[in-house]
């Protein structure tokens, strides 16, 4: 499996295929970065794959990476306001990307349209103390994020009509992937392409803070990332 530059690595994919072995037709991805995921998913499944991404920048890059892929489609949408019908998927899936402010809004729209027991396989940064320091919560404000605090995760997605199937926690992944991503990251950047380039500017910029401050600061006491599979209730 290639390298995947997120939390949880390549791990919260194994995850769902071991958990997810049946067909799936109808594919959702959400999220930046996604592109090697989103390869994953469409060969394992043998299904095409929409991926959605939030913002021009990441569109280009998406549409970059996966200029040799048929079978998945980039398209630029607003997470909490998509194009799609209701019911529409079989799976949807997100890795650290809605882990955000508007994060109630994204999930009623994932609800709306994710078929009646479809799945959601959610990748969530959490906060494992209830009490969060000053330059954590400067990490958390600067990048939009809103973790929820782990206690709280199961009773956050059963109390909109997901039923958790499995889950497991992928924390000890964000060591790794902090050091090894940086570190790869600034040893390559070189010998790259002006387009190449600047898609490894952007990956730098979006988590250089995190990666301080869980590497330097601590954060590792603060900071976790869990995975939930889940299924939508019926109604």
């Amino acid at each position: 499996m290639k390298t995947i530059l997120l939390p949880g690595t390549t791990h919260q994919v194994k995850f769902l295929f071991e958990n997810i072995k049946t067909k799936l037709e109808q594919i959702l991805i959400i999220g930046a970065g996604h592109e090697n995921i989103a390869i994953e998913i469409s060969k394992h499944y043998n299904s095409k794959v929409n991926l959605i991404v939030d913002d021009y920048e990441s569109f280009i890059i998406s549409r970059l990476e996966l200029r040799n892929n048929q079978d998945i489609n980039a398209i630029i949408m607003e997470y909490e306001k998509t194009d799609f019908d209701d019911n529409y998927f079989d799976l949807i899936y997100a890795q650290a990307s809605i882990s955000l402010t508007n994060r109630n809004k994204i999930i009623k729209e994932i609800k709306r349209i994710l078929k009646p027991n479809g799945y959601f396989c959610a990748g969530e940064l959490i906060s494992l103390k209830k009490e969060t320091p000053k330059f954590m919560k400067d990490i958390y404000d600067s990048s939009a994020l809103l973790p929820l605090f782990i206690d709280d995760l199961e009773k956050y997605y059963i109390e909109r009509n997901f039923k958790v199937i499995n889950k497991i926690d992928l924390s000890n992944t964000l060591r790794d992937y902090y050091s090894t991503a940086i570190e790869k990251l600034k040893s390559a950047k070189d010998k790259l392409d002006d387009k190449e380039k600047a898609y490894y500017k952007k990956v730098i910029n979006r988590f250089s803070h995190e990666s301080n401050a869980y590497l330097k600061l601590g954060g590792n006491k603060y900071l976790g990332f869990f995975v939930l599979l889940l299924q939508k209730g019926e109604n």
